[in-house]
Parts: structure tokens; sequence; C-alpha cells
């Protein structure tokens, strides 16, 4: 029994089937850039994106015949307004790492809620203030699973599902719904707002696509991560170098505390499977591999992303060069949005090698911060790391995290997990699989590295030191949930 997966991310949109094997196939992918129209802010046709996932979908099908479900999974955080009768956006959607609502969270905190910029709560307020200020139109509101389901179902579907709706700052503490003091300090409509679903069950049917099949797994693409690289079992943890970095390290069937968490983790959904819910805490890096983007587009050091692996190699140190990923700031544990990137110790003898290096091995320091914050909010031991994203085909970079974090560093056998998670939780609706034990037996690592010397995290964090508060004003904003 086969799944369709479309795993629409914040740099590409991808259609792959999954089959029983848990292997991928009829993979089509293509680039989805977002926008900065102006320091700080991120934005996304949100049209555009619709019309290049049915495209992807028409192609994966067409390649591999019928399949028996659809699963979805997504960049968290972004958000698309749209009216109800013609499916039409209201303008463009707000990417996840958009900054734009910052002052509006500080307001909020005054008045008692604690939201962050990343979240989709304040981003839903300024689509509404900019497409209906009055509030009168019938406009639906919705992260991009909930997007691409009303598209896939034609608009008879409007809904997010739980790993979605516990990452947006719009819901009550427990999960249980929407949290409606907030949705009216918000002057969002009710009918505005998506029906919360299950991650894993039949949602609806994709109309768009030949024969009709059941959606049956919606989830965040962090989450679907967990699942695809087999993390099922209280420590289990995997972290995702993509555009961003998340840590995501399950908890159990209970909710984690979300508050007197001093290393600034917060508690998630990891899935909601027949109303019942496995929860997780996420460590954030805002930005990962838009560092490597950094050093390939604007500073040309290399040809190509994959060329930072050799270049990094040529040298065995930094030669006490040090980098401090922080183009957007610093998340988990530093939380610090006036932080910016910091490159130290330059020499005349500083060449392309050694900044290379330094770069990498800043984000797996960065990696090891998390790590480090995750034992400390949930008291668990993280006994080894399972990675997934598009840096962890660098081995010079993963070899660099095992260092940093002094952990065996597992490697999935999918460059993005998220298309199998996503494939794993449609599946368990249909029986493809049936049990926790099915998707933990399922994996199965590319390659495993060990730690070979550990790299100085006291050094590091002197380095961290001279990054933090560079912005003085975004420094001040504390969006921790101790500071409520």
């Amino acid at each position: 029994m086969s799944v369709l997966v479309l795993d629409v991310g914040t740099s590409s949109v991808r259609a792959a089937i999954v089959h029983p094997d848990a292997t991928l196939h009829h993979e089509h992918a293509a680039r989805s850039l977002p926008d900065s129209p102006a320091p700080g802010l991120v934005e996304f046709d949100a049209a555009a994106m619709a019309d290049l996932v049915l495209s992807l979908a028409e192609q994966t099908l067409g390649a591999a015949g019928p399949v028996d479900a659809v699963g979805v999974t997504n960049q968290r955080g972004s958000v698309v307004v749209w009216d109800r009768e013609t499916g039409t956006p209201v303008g463009p959607g707000i990417g996840w790492q958009d900054l734009r609502t910052i002052g509006r969270c500080l307001e909020l905190k005054g008045a008692g809620y604690t939201l962050a910029p990343n979240h989709s709560a304040t981003k839903i307020e300024a689509l509404l203030d900019a497409g209906d200020p009055d509030r009168r139109r019938d406009l639906c509101a919705g992260t991009v699973d909930g997007w691409i389901t009303w598209t896939l179902s034609r608009g008879s579907v409007h809904v997010i599902d739980a790993t979605n709706a516990s990452v947006t700052g719009l819901t009550r503490p427990d999960q249980s719904g929407w949290d409606e003091a907030l949705v009216d300090a918000l002057r969002i409509p009710e009918a505005t707002l998506p029906a919360i679903v299950d991650s894993s069950g039949t949602i609806g049917q994709a109309h768009a696509l030949a024969g009709a099949p059941p959606i049956t797994a919606l989830v965040g693409d962090q989450q679907a991560s967990l699942a695809g690289q087999g993390c099922v079992a209280a420590g289990d943890a995997k972290i995702t170098f993509g555009t961003g970095g998340m840590l995501d390290v399950v908890v159990g069937s209970e909710r984690p505390d979300a508050r007197h968490r001093a290393a600034g983790t917060y508690p998630l959904i990891a899935r909601r499977r027949g109303g019942h819910d496995l929860w997780g805490v996420e460590a954030v890096m805002l930005a990962a591999g838009t560092n490597i983007e950094w050093l390939r587009d604007e500073l040309r050091v290399v040809a190509s992303s994959e060329e930072t692996a050799r270049v990094a190699a040529a040298c065995e140190h930094t030669d006490g060069v040090w980098f401090v990923p922080a183009p957007l700031g610093l998340g988990t544990p530093y939380w610090d949005y006036g932080a910016r990137g910091t490159l130290l110790g330059l020499t005349r003898g500083t060449g392309r090698p050694q900044l290379v290096r330094a770069v990498l091995e800043g984000i797996a320091h960065r990696g090891a911060d998390m790590v480090d914050a995750a034992e400390t909010d949930t008291g668990l031991r993280i006994e080894r790391l399972r990675i997934d994203g598009g840096m962890s085909a660098n081995p010079t970079f993963v070899q660099a995290l095992a260092d940093a974090s002094q952990r065996s560093v597992e490697v999935s056998p999918a460059l993005e997990a998220t298309t199998l998670g996503a494939g794993f939780l449609a599946g368990l609706e249909i029986g493809t699989w049936n049990t926790d034990e099915d998707l933990a037996a399922t994996w199965r690592p590319r390659t495993r590295v060990e730690p070979q010397r550990a790299l100085d995290r006291d050094r590091w964090r002197e380095a961290v030191a001279r990054a933090e508060r560079w912005i003085p004003d975004l420094s001040s904003i504390s969006f921790h949930p101790d500071d409520r």
C-alpha cells in the first residue's frame, strides 16, 4: 500500500512515493525560495506554491500510478490567508522566519501574552489587518498544511493538524483547542480559523488528484522528521539541518511543563492519533543552511553547498577562527533576536579553508547547544543523535557535530526524513504500519560517525558572548515562558 507524500519546505517542494519497505520512489522536486522584500521580512507566493505542489504531485503519480493515501508535511509557522469563496490569497504568505511582528509581540507581552515572532499568531493578525482591517470578509487563515489541504480537497476541507497548531502560539496550553482570549485580543474571527485534526487519520479526499485518494496525514516538518527517523521512545532525538536547524526529542504521553524551562526549549505535540498525543520538546537554530547559502551566494567563497565539505577538509583546524551563525539572531538556549552573525580571530594567514571550516563548526556548536538545552529541560539523556536535512550530506560537518556534541551521530538514509515521516503517519491510518515498534524498526542509518576530538566549548561560549546583544532593542525582547 503506497503513499504519496507532498513535502512543502521553506526553500523547496517535493513529491514522492513511500513504499511499505520504508523507501522513497519517483521523487520530483523543485526549488521554491521565499522573497525578502526588506530586512527582516520573509514572504512567499502562496498561489504559486499550490500550483507547484499540484504539478509535482501529477508528475509523481504519472510515473508511479495510483496510491492508497496522501500525506502532507510542511514548513511550520508560515501563514496564508485566503478568500473562502474564490480561494485567492489576500496577499503574500508570511514565512516562519519573518520578523515584522516583533513589536507587536512586545506589545502583547505587556498585556500578558507571550508570543514569539516565529509563531503564526501575529502573522495571521498582520495578514488580516492588511486584507480585511474591518474583519468583514469571509476569509480562511491557515498554516501551509491547511492551505495545501484546501487546494487538494478543492476547498472542501479547512483544517490544521495538532502538530502545526501546537506551534502557532494560538492554542490553549493543553492543546485542547484555540485560546479564545488570545484569539479575541488579535481580532481573529473564529470562523477564520481551521478545525484542529489528528496528524494521522482520514482528513478528506484529494479531489484535485487522479482517483481522489484519501488524505490521511498532516504533520509539521520537524515532527515528520522525528517519525521518519524512527524516534518514538522517550529520549529519542533528531536534528534536522535545513534552512534552520531544529532538535526534537520525544518526551512521552504527558505534556511537559512549559514553565521553568531554563534552557529555552518549548513543549509541542510530536503527533496526534486517535485523539491521543505524543509529546516532545523542541530547540531551535534560526539559521543553519542559510549560512552555507551566504558563503555560496553572497561571499562566493564556494561555488556550491557541496563544495564546503572539501574546502573545509583542506585544514584540520580553523587556526583560531570562530563563526557564530546568527544572521537572524540566536535561538535556543539564548533567544536573542538582537544577536548577529560574528566572525572572530581572523589573521593575515586566514584562508578559504579556515573560513569555511569555521562556519561548519559554528553550526555544529549550535547543534551541541540544542542538545545541552534539551537535556537540561527534560532531564532525559540523549545518547545519540539522528540527523537529516541538506547538511547531513556534508561529512566534514557531520564529524564536527559529533566532535562538538561528543555523541555518536547517525545519518538518515533519506536526506529529507520529513517525507518518510509523513508517509509513515499516512501509512498508519491505512494499515501499512500498525505500531510505534513498526516505525522504530524502519530506522537504518546510512552511516554512523563517532567523535574523534573535542571541540572547545568554553571558547565557543566566549564567541557567542561577542555576538549577543548587537542590536540592543531587539535583544531586550524576551519570549521565554518564564517571563510571563
